[in-house]
């Protein structure tokens, strides 16, 4: 099929709630752009800087996210499939590792990724669920046995496994969202997904914006200095309300999409915390340097990798 045709083909079939999303987030990084360009002007500073840093990264990122879901399911587990890899990467390049762990990596990187993302796109979800945290779990420090080297043994399979664990496993219930068969909701779940990322990543900037603005209480000075409980508040609340106010895109109703919202801010913050923990005990600032204005891949998705699984499990129960 002609790109031209590809591309019409996909905007058809895209529902209209999906476009309403599209354009608020335009909306948003415009306005978002605007402002960034007079505090440049007026207010020059590292602080600033950085804010503009992190904008036109989110240019770059709702840009890649946008081709991604008109391409559907397929292009969506690639993408998925891809920033495990690159997660799991920066995860295991902080955690040193040994030659006695080779193996596992290879195993890690090149079966368990590829794996996961499979039985996603096939809609095995009993095996889904379970492949990692279970043959994962129990397979991975039985094959680093084997090799012989027995040096901080129990430090370095737990590293790995928590590793795969976060990157791989809990990160992909995110696209995993498009397993759920929600009645009256079908051929949507791509909506849920846009949901779920929305709400974690607008928490992030509003708590980022908001303890600048008005933070005076750090939450957890020595895991994360720039977190306050003013940020975590303000941020969080406008985050919940955002996420209530869209409502209209999801299966839920005004008071289950805030209660939801809610519950996806707390994770999301709970998973920054516990990843800057695990950065500020290896002596890392960021988790790596890919985007700018960021940091790493993780560094963006440490919120949505406490996130998803939680949703996920949420709305399966709850809404099937």
């Amino acid at each position: 099929m002609p790109f031209n045709g590809f591309v019409r083909s996909a905007i058809a079939l895209a529902p209209p709630r999906f476009w309403w999303l599209i354009g608020g987030v335009i909306g948003l990084l415009l306005v978002a752009s605007l402002i960034g360009a007079v505090l440049a002007r007026r207010q020059p500073g590292p602080v600033v800087a950085n804010l503009n840093d992190r904008i036109r990264a989110w240019w770059v990122m709702a840009g890649i996210l946008l081709v991604c879901f008109l391409a559907g399911k397929i292009a969506t587990l690639v993408l998925y499939a891809l920033l495990s890899f690159l997660t799991l990467r920066e995860f295991l390049t902080l955690t040193p590792t040994q030659r006695g762990d080779h193996l596992v990596l290879c195993l890690c990187f090149y079966v368990a990724i590829p794996l996961q993302y499979w039985l996603i796109g096939i809609g095995w979800y009993g095996l889904f669920v379970m492949c990692i945290p279970v043959f994962g779990f129990l397979l991975l420090p039985a094959v680093a046995a084997l090799q012989g080297d027995t040096t901080h043994f129990l430090e370095r399979s737990a590293k790995v496994q928590w590793g795969l664990m976060l990157t791989v496993y809990c990160l992909s219930h995110a696209p995993a969202l498009m397993l759920l068969d929600i009645p009256g909701y079908e051929g949507q779940n791509l909506l849920l997904l846009f949901y779920l990322l929305l709400v974690v990543q607008l928490s992030d900037v509003l708590q980022y914006v908001s303890g600048k603005l008005f933070g005076r209480r750090l939450l957890a000075p020595q895991v994360s200095p720039s977190k306050t409980v003013e940020g975590l508040v303000g941020g969080g609340l406008a985050a919940t309300a955002v996420g209530a106010a869209l409502w209209w895109a999801t299966p839920f109703t005004p008071l289950q999409s805030a209660a939801l919202s809610a519950l996806i801010v707390l994770c999301g913050f709970l998973g920054g915390l516990a990843l800057s923990a695990v950065k500020r005990s290896l002596g890392a600032k960021d988790w790596g340097e890919m985007i700018e204005g960021h940091g790493g891949v993780l560094d963006r998705l440490d919120s949505v990798v406490f996130a998803a699984p939680v949703f996920f499990h949420v709305v399966r129960y709850g809404f099937q």
